[in-house]
Parts: C-alpha cells; sequence; structure tokens
C-alpha cells in the first residue's frame, strides 16, 4: 500500500493556466500557488504588463515580483496558429484555467466556454472582469478606482467633510481575487463529486457591492446615504483614532467591558456610568463630547504610554504603523508575513507572505522566485509532452 504524504500541500499536483496581468488575476493565482497549485503563467509575447511598473530593483519589477512568486512563466501568442495549437494541449492536462482579458477577448480568440467545456468536460474556468457577463455594463473594461467609486466603498472612504478617498491599497483588484480562489476552490469541490468542470463569473463590481458590511441595510433602515467617518465607526464608540501628547492611537472599545476597562485605564471612572455614555448607542449620538473628553485624557501622555496600558488590561488598541513599522514588527516576522527574495541580481529584497498557514507544513521567510518571461517555455512544453 502506497504511504500518503500528509505534509503536501491541498493543490498539490492541480495544474492552473493562468492568462492573467497586473493584480485581481495574479492575486488570485498567487494563493493558489501558495496552496500548492502548479501556476503556469501563460504570457503574452510582451509580458504581463506589470512586469513594466516600479519601483525597479536591478531593472526587474518589485511589482510583478511580489505577485508572481513561485510561478512558471510561459510566451504563447494566441493568434498564432501554432502556439494555438499548443495552448489547446495545455488545457487538455490544466485542472483550473483563469483569466481576466477584457470582456471577450478569449471568445475572439477562439476559445469559447462552450467549446472548451465540451472538450474538456473536468476544467474549471474563471473569469474575472469589471462588470461580469451579464448587465448593461458587460462589455465595458474597468480598474480599480472605477469600482470603487462604483461600488460605494469610496462614498464611506474618507474624513467627515465629504472628501470621499479611494481605499489605500487596490481593493477592488484584491477582492476580486480573494473571491476568485473561494470560487475555484469551491468548484474543485464540485467536481470531486461531479466529475465535470464548471464555469465561474467574477465581477469586480459585485465584489465591492459584498463588502459593504452593514452599509446596505444600514440605509435601508435609515433612508439615509452613510458617509466617510474617518477613523470612526457608525455603529461602535470608542472606535477610531484619538490623539495623544505625540501623535495618535487608534483605540477599539468594541464591547461594555471594554468599554468599562478603557475608562479606568484613562482614570475616568465616571465616563462609564455618564448618561452621555452609559452605552454604545448613547456613546455614538454623543460622539463629540465623547472624543473631546478621551482626548483631554490622551493628550496628557505619549501615544506609546497608552499603547503599553491599553494592551496591559486587554484593550484593542495600535499605534499607526507606517509600512516600515509593519516590516519590523514581531508579531509579523514571527508569522513569516515578510519573505526575503532572494533570486538572481534582487537581493533581499522584502515582499509580503502566506496568511494561510496549516499545521502539517513548515512555513519560512523565504520567497520562491518569480519567473522571468518565457524563462520555463522548454521545462512546460517537456511537461505537456509538445517537445
Amino acid at each position: 500500500m502506497k504511504k500518503r504524504n500528509l505534509n503536501k500541500l491541498p493543490l498539490d499536483g492541480i495544474i492552473i493556466l493562468d492568462l492573467t496581468s497586473v493584480l485581481s488575476g495574479p492575486y488570485a493565482t498567487l494563493i493558489l500557488s501558495d496552496l500548492g497549485a502548479n501556476v503556469i503563467k501563460v504570457e503574452k509575447p510582451s509580458g504581463d504588463d506589470s512586469r513594466g511598473f516600479g519601483p525597479f530593483i536591478n531593472n526587474e519589477s518589485g511589482y510583478f515580483i511580489s505577485l508572481n512568486r513561485g510561478k512558471k512563466s510561459i510566451v504563447l501568442d494566441l493568434k498564432d496558429k501554432k502556439d494555438k495549437k499548443m495552448f489547446w494541449t495545455l488545457l487538455s492536462k490544466a485542472d483550473v484555467l483563469i483569466d481576466n482579458y477584457k470582456p471577450r477577448t478569449l471568445e475572439r480568440l477562439g476559445f469559447n466556454w462552450e467549446t472548451i467545456s465540451k472538450k474538456f468536460p473536468k476544467l474549471i474556468y474563471t473569469k474575472i472582469s469589471g462588470f461580469g457577463e451579464t448587465g448593461p455594463l458587460k462589455d465595458l473594461p474597468a480598474y480599480d478606482i472605477v469600482v470603487q467609486a462604483m461600488g460605494g466603498i469610496m462614498s464611506i472612504t474618507g474624513n467627515r467633510k465629504n472628501n470621499f478617498v479611494r481605499v489605500g491599497t487596490s481593493i477592488g483588484d484584491i477582492v476580486a481575487g480573494l473571491f476568485s480562489v473561494i470560487g475555484v476552490l469551491s468548484q474543485l469541490i464540485r467536481r470531486k463529486n461531479t466529475k465535470l468542470g464548471s464555469k465561474l463569473d467574477i465581477s469586480m463590481l459585485d465584489c465591492q457591492v459584498a463588502i459593504l458590511e452593514n452599509a446596505v441595510s444600514r440605509f435601508s433602515i435609515e433612508k439615509k446615504n452613510p458617509t466617510p467617518l474617518g477613523t470612526d465607526h457608525p455603529s461602535i464608540a470608542p472606535f477610531g483614532s484619538f490623539n495623544t501628547l505625540d501623535g495618535s492611537i487608534v483605540i477599539a472599545a468594541g464591547n461594555e467591558k471594554i468599554f468599562s476597562r478603557f475608562c479606568k485605564v484613562i482614570d475616568d471612572k465616571e465616563m462609564s456610568t455618564n448618561p452621555l455614555f452609559i452605552n454604545n448607542e448613547c456613546r455614538n449620538k454623543n460622539l463629540t463630547k465623547l472624543r473631546r473628553r478621551v482626548e483631554s485624557k490622551l493628550r496628557t501622555k505619549s501615544s506609546s504610554y497608552w499603547q503599553k496600558e491599553m494592551s496591559k488590561n486587554k484593550i484593542p488598541c495600535s499605534l499607526v504603523n507606517n509600512i516600515e513599522d509593519v516590516i519590523n514588527h514581531p508579531q509579523v516576522l514571527e508569522r513569516n508575513m515578510i519573505l526575503n527574495y532572494n533570486h538572481r541580481s534582487v537581493k533581499n529584497l522584502k515582499i509580503s507572505g502566506n496568511p494561510i498557514k496549516f499545521n502539517f507544513h513548515k512555513y519560512t521567510n523565504k520567497a520562491k522566485k518569480s519567473p522571468k518571461l518565457d524563462e520555463n517555455k522548454k521545462e512546460i512544453l517537456k511537461f505537456f509532452k509538445l517537445v
């Protein structure tokens, strides 16, 4: 009886053809690669556009490296007859196909789902687009900032003067990538049960609407559009960034027990029994007065002092870390969330790690390398018996 390798990652042996570029798709396939899948990045002759995005280190894109570590690259021109034939062979052995081309691009190249699914009934296909494959906007391209604006998240992000801002990371792309991973894993489970592949339709706009948290229900109940609150929360107080003697600190008093401890730490026990602040609903109604009172106490000492005192008393809090702080944070480092990239001419580049930690797998802070354009063509063609 063959002994099973219990240390293999869950997607070990799964072959993914990655026809994606820039962010939403590459982020999805990066996660799938971290879960053990063999990701073959099928690039156009000019390569993934993000290969040209800065910042650069020894002529290599840090942007590209951070999203494509652990993948293999092959260049195929899907307008070329010979390369099309090769791609059909790749499809014959692949488990998953993912693309984030502009709408209808793959179909115009001769690879429509109806034909693909008839030839390869077990193949799983995930299509990421701005607006999905139905609806009046289905044929339009989209970028992160467009879906952030259209999906409502920008209208609740910013300061209290309605100065709307884009979320600091490309959450329109990233969330679409995350939902794509969930979809691919679900498709793999379904295929195991039915022996059939399926097509997944992921819309960046849909994904933005899905993460609006309780904003939709708030509007439905109150008939008022939620507005930006800076760092405050629409339902919980105190919950936000507060000024101290030398800066600011974020505090999240998520329930009455925490609020009571918080009042003791800032030496204002009376505040916990004051009718204006007696419960969360009252605190939200009197948020301006609450903030004034809290900050009058916090301004007497430094942010680091309050951070230590809050943590000691199990009150959720944090300094507002910059990226350098995050890269050097002991908790982040202990979890191997900052990887060291040392490949070719790139030395000690810091990139984000994998947050999915299994008890059967040993994790390190060493990053796998990202591929040069077409670097793995011979290896891939040999695997698929095309040479």
